[in-house]
């Protein structure tokens, strides 16, 4: 068939073009949020002046100063504001990753399903899931991440403490389980080969992690202890991986001593990176540690167990000396393994974020600081939120403009949030894909040609026979095993979309095989796809003169290949209005005929289908 073989490339230029244009048109909503925030703001303090001017209630009589700020207590704790302002710059930036042109149609293929490749099947279906829903709505899904994770990093940034900081928190926690679930799958926790050196227990997770920490009570960042237990969770953790390193069996003991050797898991790991495209500076480090690896396995991965054991055993200490040189050793050994194992973790066009060893080393850093710059004193909440809204002429142009800030963010958030909450409940795929592959469908206006065939029960049919009803006529070999039950499949689909309106639709295919013709030949045909309890489907056939005049009149043919092996013909689709006018020609060209094409194409005509129904055009 036309068809057969031809897949939509990763790159597509029209889902590119598409997914960009989303950003910009999102971004400019992004503007208006601001400008109307920015315009709330000047509003109130505009209000707020002509409040206190002389001779005004607010301040005749008794001439009471009026308070600029409506919070009392210390200032953030340095740890809150590291761990806050840290992991608000990650965020941000993995949002900017998100807008690298290949996410549309790479992220599955390419991050997701290797993450759970050696997972067990379970987390694979939960990952599935998740891919499934972006490839069906691809720049949906690429452009909703963007904004997700932009407006939860500016969020981080814009407020220090109190009741908007633990809900910045809380958002940054629940938005980084689901990435560590569908996009991580969990990390590779349930998977083979789980080391530290590779990321585990997953970027995401530290997100999670920094987001419960920023959602706890104010009063937790007054005491030593949130230091003290973070450094001695991070102590077990890495003595645990430690073990994991040490485990014999794992690969991890090995390197490459001759080329006919089995490369060690650390060195395939390596030599995988070098491949990744990147700047060549960062390309010859990956590859002298792989050589270097290669040759001594064995004595790296002793280094590394010692080196995980000696943070471990520092960090469980929690004691400000002990933990201060650990904290230092935990910062290198995780800088060294970002550089020459991970490779700084967004080369190649479809990183997502900088790998977990910067948001773990701003976790020990944050330990740190939290058990040696703790407060130790009573943090008094900020002004209860009716209090302001109360009070709101007393509030400082600072809070007003954080408020301001944090509700521009959460708007944010929701621009991305909501089209993908949307697209979750959607069963169909977006009509890009189909259009990608097929271009996008041509308008016409003229009248559709007449023909004189019958159904598969015999019965016979012409254009008249429609009249009234709108019809989406294509051609279908019978006996096709390719491409031909794959087009009937998007028929079926679009007719299951249409629900009700299907009464009013005529889903006609005409035969396109001279050879295997037969009414015999239709009825298994719909049997085999499920189309014989479709009502409203017309699988027409005639003889061989009447066919291939129906074959010349719309612009189709039918040739059959050399011994009768197949028959190559015409793919696409004329959409007809009740008046008998073609009004749309698209193709039906499936590519790969994937399951996301499938009902990508289905929703297209569907579309087309529906604006007929409810907008007939005149003539």
């Amino acid at each position: 068939m036309t068809g057969m073989g031809r897949g939509l490339s990763a790159h597509s230029s029209f889902v590119v073009s598409a997914f960009h244009h989303a950003l910009w048109l999102q971004f400019l909503v992004v503007l208006l949020i601001v400008a109307v925030l920015a315009g709330v703001r000047s509003f109130m303090r505009a209000r707020q002046f002509s409040a206190v001017a002389p001779g005004s209630a607010e301040t005749s009589g008794a001439d009471r100063p009026v308070p600029e700020e409506p919070t009392v207590g210390v200032a953030e704790p340095v740890a809150h504001r590291v761990l806050r302002v840290g992991f608000g710059l990650i965020w941000l930036l993995d949002g900017l990753l998100q807008g690298q042109a290949a996410m549309p149609l790479s992220l599955p293929s390419q991050v997701m399903q290797p993450a759970a490749s050696s997972s067990p099947m379970w987390v694979q279906h939960l990952v599935n899931y998740a891919g499934n829903l972006w490839i069906d709505h691809p720049v949906t899904a690429a452009a909703s991440a963007v904004w997700i994770q932009v407006g939860i990093g500016f969020l981080l940034l814009v407020v220090p403490f109190g009741r908007w900081s633990r809900f910045a928190g809380a958002v940054s926690a629940g938005w980084g389980l689901v990435v560590w679930v569908f996009g991580e799958a969990f990390g590779g926790i349930f998977g083979q080969g789980l080391t530290w050196m590779f990321g585990a227990p997953g970027a995401a997770l530290f997100y999670v992690l920094a987001g419960v920490l920023l959602a706890l009570p104010t009063r937790v960042w007054s005491s030593r202890a949130l230091g003290r237990w973070l450094l001695r969770a991070m102590g077990l953790f890495f003595l645990g991986m430690a073990v994991l390193q040490a485990w014999p069996g794992r690969g991890f003991w090995q390197g490459q001593a001759n080329p006919h050797a089995t490369a060690g898991s650390l060195t395939s790991m390596v030599q995988g990176m070098a491949q990744t495209q990147q700047p060549s500076v960062f390309e010859a480090l990956i590859r002298a540690f792989g050589q270097f690896d290669a040759a001594h396995g064995w004595a790296v991965n002793l280094f590394m167990v010692i080196a995980l054991v000696v943070v471990g055993a520092g960090l469980l200490s929690a004691h400000p000396r002990f933990a201060r040189w650990a904290v230092l050793a935990s910062v290198v050994l995780c800088l060294a393994d970002w550089v020459f194992v991970e490779d700084l973790g967004f080369f190649g066009g479809v990183g997502t974020d900088p790998n977990s060893m910067i948001p773990m080393t701003l976790v020990f850093v944050v330990g740190y600081l939290a058990l040696t710059r703790a407060a130790d004193v009573p943090i008094v909440e900020p002004l209860r939120i009716r209090q302001a809204f109360r009070s709101w002429h007393t509030l400082s142009p600072s809070y007003l403009l954080r408020v301001a800030a944090a509700m521009g963010a959460c708007a944010i958030v929701l621009l991305g949030a909501v089209p993908m909450a949307a697209a979750s409940t959607s069963s169909s795929a977006d009509p890009i894909l189909t259009e990608a592959l097929n271009g996008v469908p041509v308008q016409e206006h003229v009248r559709a040609p007449s023909f004189m065939l019958v159904d598969q029960f015999g019965r016979p049919v012409t254009m008249s026979s429609f009249r009234g009803r709108v019809v989406a006529l294509t051609f279908l070999d019978p006996v096709c095993t390719t491409d031909c039950p794959v087009i009937a499949q998007e028929l079926r689909a679009a007719d299951a979309m249409l629900g009700s309106a299907s009464r009013r639709v005529a889903l006609v295919a005409i035969v396109a095989n001279p050879l295997y013709r037969s009414t015999q030949f239709t009825v298994a045909f719909d049997r085999q796809e499920y189309l014989d309890n479709v009502s409203n489907w017309y699988f027409l056939t005639g003889s061989t003169a009447q066919l291939t005049q129906a074959w010349r009149r719309f612009g189709a043919s039918a040739l059959v290949e050399p011994a009768g092996a197949m028959v190559d013909h015409s793919e696409f689709a004329e959409v007809i209005d009740q008046r008998g006018y073609i009004c749309t020609i698209l193709s039906t060209d499936p590519g790969q005929g994937t399951q996301a094409l499938r009902l990508s194409f289905a929703s297209l005509l569907d579309t087309e289908i529906r604006q007929l129904s409810t907008n007939p055009r005149s003539r």
